[in-house]
């Protein structure tokens, strides 16, 4: 068991250039994804959803850590 930390392959900032352009109507999903080599179109619908739930927090990189190991963390 391990602490598991999701890469990092687009900043923030990144994230939400591209969001902002996708929410002002310029380009769409395909290609918005093709213009700036995003691996799919999925990553940037999650990043748009990510963007309308929570706002630009949604964008930032979160850590992960398994919960086994997180409670026993907690329990000492």
């Amino acid at each position: 068991m391990g602490v598991i930390f999701m890469s990092k392959k687009y900043s923030y900032e990144f994230k939400l250039k591209i969001v902002q352009e996708y929410l002002n109507g310029t380009l769409g999903y395909t290609l918005l994804s093709k213009k700036y080599n995003i691996s799919s179109k999925s990553q940037l619908q999650k990043w748009v959803n990510q963007y309308k739930k929570y706002g630009k927090e949604g964008l930032k990189t979160k850590k992960v850590i398994n919960p086994e190991l997180f409670i026993l963390i907690c329990q000492n």
